[in-house]
């Protein structure tokens, strides 16, 4: 790939103010925990090493970090639902926020209103699951949901992109009011999931911008990265200054993890940005792959299990179907 002298500056520029907020947050992080900060890298080395792939995942794809720390975290290294749910929103304010201003100083190309509009609708989404949802739904019932949910996304993105002349657009092709309605519907949807398992509001909009809107994913997935940093944002001050969740557990896990997700998640943005938008695809849907072997795996199939799946597909599948068959917002095909 040739990089033009704008690119390499813009790259340099980038690199020098994501160092300098990985030292600030280095600094802070230091003061704020001291030797206690230290200690907890060392006493949660897991999540550390966790975090470091998480972060990259958060960066580079619309999953976000949240998709690898709650299944690791709850099946792996036994903490509860809950404590996952609340560290996810904690270490991605941090990690998303890196992120977005690296995206951000590198100019890479974003689509500012499937941030504005879903961010909105995502706000009550989020609000709405933590009070009124989550006290309804087990975790079992909400992970094989949600991975059944993205597993949808995967099948459609290989139908889709099985023909080398697809056309995708740059930007949204128009934005009314029908549109405005679906992205926040959208968004609010995805602040649900957000509310139970940390992460969502960014793989749900990035299905309904690619699927849809037939937005290219070098766009999209750079776009959902700052749409997670917002709901992050809010869920994270949802939860440490109104509900009083950000226990001294939960701030052991986030201080072991705050060192390498400033890092990580900045250069998975860089990944992105260098990426094709077919091999951007097919990483999303290799991990979407990985993340339902592991949940099949880790989750006891109970007969309401299997009908949460089964539903869930059917309704995904179906959602998904019908956006793929979608012409509405669908460029003009290639020229035979």
């Amino acid at each position: 790939m040739v990089v033009s002298i704008d690119a390499n500056v813009q790259y340099k520029r980038a690199l020098k103010v994501n160092l300098a907020l990985a030292v600030l947050v280095w600094v802070c992080w230091y003061g704020f925990g001291g030797a206690h900060a230290v200690q907890s890298v060392i006493d949660n080395w897991q999540i550390t090493v966790t975090m470091i792939f998480g972060s990259l995942v958060a960066g580079a794809t619309s999953e976000g970090g949240g998709a690898v720390a709650f299944p690791v975290f709850t099946k792996v290294l036994g903490i509860p639902p809950h404590e996952a749910r609340v560290f996810a929103l904690a270490i991605q304010s941090i990690g998303m926020t890196a992120a977005s201003i690296g995206i951000i100083f590198l100019r890479v190309r974003v689509e500012w209103r499937a941030v504005l509009w879903p961010g909105l609708g995502g706000i009550f989404g989020l609000l709405c699951s933590t009070f009124y949802v989550l006290p309804l739904v087990s975790p079992p019932l909400v992970k094989i949901a949600f991975t059944i949910m993205v597993s949808s996304l995967a099948i459609a993105l290989i139908f889709m992109n099985r023909s080398e002349k697809i056309q995708r657009h740059s930007a949204l092709p128009f934005v009314g009011r029908k549109e405005i309605c679906i992205l926040m519907f959208t968004g609010f949807i995805g602040g649900i999931m957000s509310g139970l398992v940390g992460s969502g509001i960014d793989i749900i909009t990035f299905m309904t911008m690619v699927l849809l809107f037939r937005l290219d994913e070098k766009v999209a997935t750079p776009t959902t990265v700052l749409l997670m940093t917002s709901n992050t944002l809010v869920g994270f001050a949802l939860h440490g200054m109104v509900l009083d969740t950000f226990t001294p557990t939960v701030q052991g896990y986030w201080l072991a993890a705050v060192p390498v997700v400033v890092v990580g998640a900045p250069v998975g943005a860089y990944l992105c940005s260098v990426l094709s938008r077919r091999t951007i695809a097919n990483v999303l849907i290799g991990l979407i792959a990985i993340e339902f072997v592991s949940t099949l795996a880790v989750i006891p199939m109970s007969p309401r299990v299997a009908a949460t799946a089964a539903l869930t597909l059917g309704i995904c599948g179906l959602i998904n179907w019908a956006m793929c068959r979608s012409a509405a917002y669908a460029p003009a095909a290639h020229p035979a």
